[in-house]
């Protein structure tokens, strides 16, 4: 899931982000899918908070995203 979100285009990443439930949804998997993939700690820990915290870290994330075309702490 975490490759497919980041190749699409800036907009759609950006409009998953900032949809209140949608953006949680989107959180979840591209957080979970990195972190199974890549197996780091500090990955894992952030996809426990943003399972907990999703819809705010959705929010700031897509402000990342605007900024520095990544997620944060990716």
């Amino acid at each position: 899931m975490d490759k497919w979100f980041h190749s699409q285009n800036k907009l759609v990443q950006v409009l998953l982000l900032i949809i209140p439930f949608i953006n949680w949804i989107v959180e979840i998997l591209v957080r979970w899918s990195a972190a199974l993939r890549k197996g780091s700690v500090l990955k894992i820990v952030f996809a426990l908070v943003v399972t907990i915290f999703g819809v705010v870290i959705g929010w700031l994330d897509a402000i990342w995203t605007l900024i520095f075309n990544k997620l944060i702490l990716e």
